[in-house]
């Protein structure tokens, strides 16, 4: 119920829209219901007329009919409009507010979800959210609306009548759809879990083909594949069979009303007491009443598929944000010094430190190598520097304010971070590259390539800027995917630079003409370099050898040439 009443909130902007889009639909099935009644009732007395040889105003009854088709007609077009314009207006609203919660859960807090998860969570799940409206919220209330009038005409003819419309209404529009949610809550609730899970396996299994092809001769990840799709597949199956019962089902309670009806009517019109044409206007009206039944036991079924979608959202957004901003952040300074002081870092669930007791100094014009192996805690200095970690113990500062009194995206702003698995969109090059500063010329673009390395492949391409990268930059070579980054990294101007294995993927002597250019680019800036590769470390005014988390030498290039060997080890991967 809690699940249930926050997503109404969230309805809560459009529900100007789903009312109307409500009335029109109730409009619409109650135009329906008379066009039905007074067709049964016309046909009927035009029958009685002509065996009695009496006269009859048909004009007004046939103009009542025409008015009726009319109004059913326009009603269902504009429900439709109105209901999907109120729909679409929700979803359009629920996917900034679901991602506006997710930015600062990222990277943190998200580090449990992977990509086909978190893919479900933005697109599958809120767009299941589509039925809590059309399929759940209006059908029940148009229902109500229709029923409550039909149940009043029928009341104001014959009591015993609306008694057993009453009663079957009940039975078709509330006891079956609550035998529906009964057989088919799990097997809707597991459609969702699963649908999920599916879309994991598929985003892992088509980014992962290559590996796949060479570590899983077995084809085992097929295997949990086809396994989930088979599973998701009897589930839907399942419910289409309850969906096909509850059709039939909510068609046997309407088929009975009739008939009772005309049992109950039938002698009363054979006394006189009910005229006849009465008769089949009753009977065709209690029929017409159950098409606004007939949603209902599939808005039950869709239910709690929904509310486990709405669920997924709420405990997601939900998490803790692993490092709040304060309630008055302060300005953040145009430029200033950056300064770990014994800053240190344990992960949720580690069972040592990834980083501890580290000192350094960024400050403008100076540059600073970060070297050492595979989890030594050099990226993890990265999450600290971008508040995407708290340190703890120690401290962060920048223009000698704790980092805790600025606003975290605010902070990020004064620094440029390529990092070690950048990421490139599924766009045009100039797309990717604007990211960083969405302002920028084609010259300062250029320049910014150049600086990478990367602008004679632009040149060289048909389309130049707009050359399509492809997702994940799949068009690219991997070198070229390091060099864009690079490059987009670059046109950001900040005063603070992070490059985190810039040189990736590039040989030798391109990656000493690319460093030369960055140096060059960055001299009155902030640098901070993390790498695993030796080339243009004399360059740097401080170069620092981690492991295991710690600072274990530190010194200008000649002091540290004895360690410069530690720098070869690994690949350099995040702590």
């Amino acid at each position: 119920m809690k699940d249930a009443l926050r997503l109404l909130a969230l309805m809560r902007p459009q529900a100007g829209w789903m009312a109307l889009a409500v009335l029109l639909s109730a409009l619409a099935s109650l135009a329906h219901v008379a066009l039905m009644a007074t067709s049964g009732w016309f046909i009927t007395a035009m029958a009685l007329a002509g065996a009695a040889g009496a006269s009859m105003n048909y004009f007004t009854p046939a103009a009542y009919i025409r008015a009726f088709a009319i109004i059913r007609t326009a009603g269902r077009y504009a429900e439709r409009i109105v209901g999907h314009e109120a729909t679409l207006k929700f979803v359009a609203n629920l996917r900034p507010w679901v991602f506006v919660r997710l930015t600062p859960l990222a990277p943190a807090a998200l580090e449990d979800k992977r990509s086909g998860d978190l893919l479900t969570h933005l697109k599958g799940d809120i767009d299941r959210l589509e039925f809590a409206f059309l399929r759940i919220l209006s059908p029940a209330l148009a229902a109500l609306l229709v029923l409550a009038a039909g149940l009043f005409v029928v009341a104001a003819h014959d009591g015993t009548m609306a008694a057993v419309l009453l009663v079957t209404a009940l039975m078709g529009g509330l006891g079956l759809p609550l035998l529906v949610h009964r057989l088919g809550a799990a097997a809707s609730r597991r459609v969702t879990a699963r649908t999920a899970e599916l879309n994991t396996l598929l985003v892992d299994h088509l980014e992962g083909r290559a590996e796949l092809d060479i570590y899983d001769p077995g084809r085992r990840h097929r295997a949990a594949l086809d396994a989930a799709s088979d599973s998701l597949i009897a589930d839907e199956s399942r419910l289409a069979g309850i969906a096909g019962f509850a059709g039939a089902g909510v068609g046997l309670a309407a088929q009975t009303t009739l008939l009772l009806v005309m049992v109950i009517g039938a002698p009363r019109v054979l006394d006189g007491s009910l005229p006849g044409a009465d008769l089949p206007m009753l009977a065709l009206l209690v029929l017409a009443l159950f098409d606004a039944v007939a949603p209902l036991p599939l808005a039950f079924q869709t239910l709690p598929g929904t509310l486990a979608s709405a669920r997924r959202i709420f405990a997601l957004v939900d998490r803790p944000v692993p490092v709040p901003d304060p309630a008055a952040p302060r300005p953040v300074p145009a430029e200033g010094v950056l300064v770990f002081a014994r800053a240190g870092l344990t992960y949720p669930g580690a069972s040592a430190p990834a980083v501890e007791g580290v000192d350094l100094t960024l400050a403008p014009g100076r540059r600073i190598a970060v070297i050492g192996p595979s989890g030594s805690g050099k990226s993890s200095l990265i999450a600290l520097a971008l508040r995407f970690r708290a340190a703890d113990p120690g401290a962060l500062a920048f223009a000698g304010a704790p980092v805790e009194e600025y606003e975290a995206d605010a902070l990020r702003q004064r620094m440029t971070v390529l990092a070690q698995r950048d990421h490139l969109f599924s766009a045009t090059i100039r797309d990717n590259l604007l990211i960083a500063s969405p302002q920028a010329s084609s010259a300062e673009i250029e320049a910014a390539c150049a600086r990478a390395g990367i602008l004679s492949f632009i040149k060289a391409q048909p389309e130049g800027l707009e050359t399509f990268v492809g997702a994940h930059g799949a068009k690219v070579s991997g070198g070229e995917a390091r060099r864009l980054g690079l490059a987009r990294t670059l046109l950001k101007d900040a005063p603070i630079v992070i490059l985190d294995e810039p040189t990736e993927g590039l040989d030798a002597e391109t990656e000493r003409r690319v460093l030369d250019t960055v140096l060059e680019a960055t001299r009155a800036r902030a640098l901070l370099l993390v790498t695993h590769r030796p080339a243009r470390l004399e360059a740097m005014d401080e170069i620092v050898l981690m492991a295991a988390g710690r600072i274990l030498a530190r010194g200008t290039p000649a002091e540290m040439m004895p360690y410069m060997a530690a720098a070869d080890r690994t690949d350099g991967g995040a702590a």
